[in-house]
Parts: structure tokens; C-alpha cells; sequence
């Protein structure tokens, strides 16, 4: 294949994903401190405040931090403080205010953006005592429109790092993680019709996976890693499937007159949620993979799209098309995707793509003629741009 040798050496830094870069020492206290909440919000951001670092250092800690509810603060208003030095290794401390006993010591050997963000994963790990993930380390794959074709790209969760993984001038979208895995699955034109296909991405070797007559879309794979979902057309409209990561033992969920579009899984793979025109206009349905009838879920108003189930199972965030406008929303729902409340607008966007922590979504957000990816912290809100230059970029999905 003319792409492997192209992209292969470059992609051997993404091997870092897996690579947990450790601290020289780590010495932690053991006392804690409460969080009193600004208003008695929960959601509210923490202050911290950040001192002694390079002025790169801070512009990512600044980054990372905000984007999973820190607000960055003067001394004054903060609850924390992280201090460090400048050098060429990182050396960082954590206290809480009210405090004199350090909450962790930091010496890395070296002061690299991937020493920075194993810092800002351990701030994450203390102040909220383990109870959410740090993504600072995490990966992200995404669709790069170049007009006629497009490509698919790897980078860090922030942007840094971009990688190109797919050359073959031809239309390539929706990529999906394989849990745990460098491989990505994902649609792409280039035997001129959508196929799906696999992609390791160590060894650069694809396999087509699904090749059925008519449309072969929209892969999605269960966060157990033993499954494939997928809209295929082969039996006239397109409708959900469910095979073995391989395309064998192939089964239809849905057997509806219109469209099925965008599947997603539960938390414990025994359910997709997905887009359907049964009714007419597109609405929110999940499923059980072992058979049985498609349960509504009730959504804005306006057409809805793209649904992803966040990892501790709690919220199902999707797009919500009327006119010419996206937005996202949220709905709680439970283990089986009953909603436990009403859904919540979130921010103005399109294409979410839950990170592991269950709490940041990346998703595309139209500016003008340019699309760019940007994360959305749900608690507070906030959202801030990927550090991506390309403007063409869209449909991001988040490793796990």
C-alpha cells in the first residue's frame, strides 16, 4: 500500500499514548482540603493558580487544566497553587490553601509537552481524589477536508502532534478508536464506493472489512472491543448492523423503511443508540444488540444527529440540526438509555466525541467557510479551540 511507507516512522511517536511518562519522585500528603464551591455550584470552575514556569509550560498547563474545570486565578482567589521552576527538567509542587504541607512534589527528568501534561493529569488525579481521569495524555483522530478528497489525521487532544494517517486522495471520514488499541476503523471511497476498513496503525496494514453492495458506513466499536456497528444498505434503505470486529457474524438490528445513521454503544456493549427516520423526521433511538424494538429518546426539537454515550453511562450528547443552524445537547439517561431528566443545550457545534473522563466532549464548530474542532468542558460550559492550524478539520473521535 503507497501510504505506509510514508506516514509509518511518524507515527511511531504515537506509541506515546500508551507510554505513562513517571515522575523521578512523588511525594504526596496525606491531608486534604474541602472545596467550597462558588454559590454552592457544583459545576463551578476551581481556582488555582499557577506560578514559576516557563511561559510555554504555563500556556499548556493554562490549556489543560481549563479545559477539564480549572479557571486559572492570582493568588488571592485561588484553592490551589501550582508552583514549578523553570529548567531544562520540570520539577512542581501542589498545595491547597489553608495549607502548609505540599498535596504532591514533582521531579521529572525532563520538562517536554508530554512531561507538562503527565503534570496536569496528576492535578487532575489529587484535587478531584481520583474520581476523574486525567485526558491531558490522550489521543484524538479526525476527518482534514482538501476539497474534492479528504484525509485522515491523528493528534493529540489538544492538536499538538498532528499526524497524517490516510493518503489516498480520496473521500476518508467518521474514524472510530478500537478501545485500548492503536487501530482505527473508518469509511473511505477510495475503490470508489464506501467501504469500511480497519487501520493498524503500528504496522500501517488495512483490512476491508465491510464491502456489501450499496452503502458501508458509519463504523462504531464497542467499548469492549469485541464489536462492530455500522449502517449498511445492502438489503435497500441503510440500516444498523452488528458484526465481530472482523465483519463475520453479521446481524441486522433494524429493519425500517428509511434511514438508520450514526450508531453508538452503551457502556456495557448490550445497547446502540442511533439516528432513525422511522417516524419521519431524525430522532434518537437505542436498541438492545441481542434484538428486540427501538426505544425513543426524547430530544430537543429540530432534527437529531450524531449521538455519543458518554463512558460512565450517564449522558448521551448529540446535535441538534433546525435550519441551517447545529447545536449540541445533552440528555441523562440510565444503564439502558431511559432519560433521567430533560435534555440541556450545551454549546452551539457538531460531530461530540466523548473524552474517557466522561466530562469533556471535543466536537466541530462552523466559522464561517472553516470548520475547527474545539472542546467543550460540559460542566461550566466553556469552550475553547483545538491548537489545529487547518480550518477543513471535522468528525473527531476520542481514543479510549
Amino acid at each position: 500500500m503507497k501510504t505506509l511507507k510514508t506516514y509509518f516512522l511518524s507515527l511511531v511517536c504515537i506509541l506515546s499514548v500508551a507510554v505513562v511518562l513517571q515522575p523521578i519522585t512523588t511525594r504526596a500528603a496525606v491531608d486534604r482540603i474541602e472545596i467550597d464551591r462558588r454559590g454552592g455550584d457544583p459545576n463551578a470552575p476551581i481556582p488555582i493558580f499557577l506560578k514559576g514556569f516557563s511561559s510555554e509550560t504555563m500556556g499548556i498547563l493554562r490549556f489543560d487544566l481549563e479545559v477539564v474545570g480549572f479557571e486559572i486565578v492570582s493568588a488571592a482567589d485561588a484553592y490551589y497553587e501550582l508552583s514549578g521552576s523553570i529548567g531544562t527538567t520540570l520539577k512542581a509542587k501542589l498545595t491547597g490553601r489553608g495549607s502548609s504541607k505540599a498535596l504532591f512534589h514533582l521531579d521529572f527528568e525532563g520538562a517536554s509537552r508530554r512531561h507538562v501534561h503527565t503534570l496536569s493529569d496528576q492535578v487532575v488525579k489529587v484535587v478531584f481524589d481520583g474520581q476523574q481521569k486525567g485526558i491531558a495524555r490522550t489521543k484524538i483522530a479526525f476527518k482534514v477536508n482538501f476539497g474534492k478528497y479528504s484525509e485522515i489525521y491523528l493528534s493529540d487532544y489538544d492538536g499538538n502532534n498532528m499526524q497524517q494517517v490516510t493518503s489516498d486522495r480520496s473521500y476518508s471520514a467518521a474514524p472510530c478508536w478500537v478501545p485500548g488499541q492503536m487501530k482505527l476503523y473508518y469509511t473511505s471511497y477510495k475503490e470508489v464506493f464506501p467501504n469500511i476498513y480497519s487501520h493498524d496503525l503500528i504496522t500501517g496494514v488495512r483490512h476491508r472489512i465491510a464491502k456489501f453492495p450499496g452503502l458501508n458506513t458509519s463504523p462504531s466499536i464497542s467499548p469492549n472491543a469485541q464489536f462492530l456497528a455500522m449502517i449498511l444498505s445492502k438489503n435497500g434503505s441503510p440500516d444498523a448492523y452488528v458484526s465481530n470486529l472482523s465483519g463475520g457474524n453479521l446481524t441486522q438490528l433494524t429493519r425500517t423503511k428509511l434511514e438508520e445513521a450514526s450508531p453508538c454503544w452503551s457502556p456495557d456493549s448490550k445497547r446502540i443508540c442511533f439516528t432513525s427516520r422511522q417516524n419521519g423526521r431524525p430522532r434518537l433511538y437505542t436498541q438492545s444488540v441481542g434484538g428486540g424494538s427501538m426505544v425513543r429518546i426524547p430530544t430537543s426539537s429540530g432534527s437529531a444527529f450524531e449521538p455519543d454515550w458518554s463512558p460512565d453511562g450517564k449522558n448521551i450528547i448529540y446535535t441538534i440540526q433546525s435550519g441551517r443552524s447545529f447545536e449540541l445537547w445533552l440528555v441523562p439517561v440510565d444503564a439502558h438509555g431511559n432519560p433521567t431528566g430533560k435534555s440541556e443545550f450545551m454549546t452551539v457545534g457538531e460531530d461530540p466525541s466523548w473524552a474517557p473522563n466522561s466530562r469533556t466532549v471535543i466536537f466541530t464548530r462552523r466559522d464561517r467557510n472553516n470548520r475547527k474542532l474545539s472542546l467543550l468542558d460540559v460542566k461550566t460550559k466553556r469552550v475553547k479551540y483545538a491548537r489545529i492550524k487547518s480550518g477543513k478539520c471535522s468528525q473527531p473521535a476520542w481514543a479510549q
